[in-house]
């Protein structure tokens, strides 16, 4: 097999300094200075707080946690939302209630948002209508990670009472 050689032009000393490219590269930068300074012409900036983003059809919104007819929380602790979780943010520490007849219930329920994709395994896997992602509000930003983990207060105070038959399939 043949090599073939290639002959490569010789730079000048202007263009090893990259000169020329950077001249063209700040030519653009002013061009588009000038244009948005003066013609406001392509400017997408929203004025947040007041001018809000409208959300498409399908955004799900931050969780919260259903209640049953007593005001309890309907969780019953049985981890299936959090072993569905592909972030595996979702951190439940279970408590016994004392009588056999009676089910668990979640000791502490505690949500990451930060890492939280927001996919909505934990609302499909849960059996008893415990979780939902149908608050439709956005997670407000803060400067703390302690305020982006939302815990079982807060999804409670979310929640609605739920007429879900518990079990699922029918039981």
């Amino acid at each position: 097999m043949a090599t073939i050689h290639v002959k490569r032009p010789e730079l000048t000393f202007a263009e090893k300094l990259y000169i020329p490219e950077v001249v063209k590269g700040l030519a653009v930068t002013t061009r588009q200075l000038v244009k948005n300074v003066f013609t406001r012409k392509d400017i997408t900036t929203r004025q947040y707080p007041e001018e809000k983003r409208p959300y498409p059809d399908r955004f799900r919104g931050r969780h919260r946690l259903m209640w049953d007819d007593d005001k309890n929380v309907r969780c019953v602790a049985c981890m299936l939302c959090s072993t569905a979780c592909p972030a595996n943010c979702i951190h439940i520490v279970a408590g016994d209630r004392g009588d056999d007849k009676v089910e668990k219930y979640p000791v502490s329920f505690e949500i990451d948002l930060l890492v939280c994709i927001y996919c909505g395994f934990c609302e499909e896997a849960c059996p008893c209508d415990a979780i939902r992602m149908d608050s439709g509000k956005h997670p407000l930003p803060s400067f703390s990670r302690d305020k982006q983990r939302i815990r079982k207060v807060q999804l409670l105070e979310e929640g609605d009472f739920s007429i879900a038959r518990r079990g699922g399939r029918g039981t």
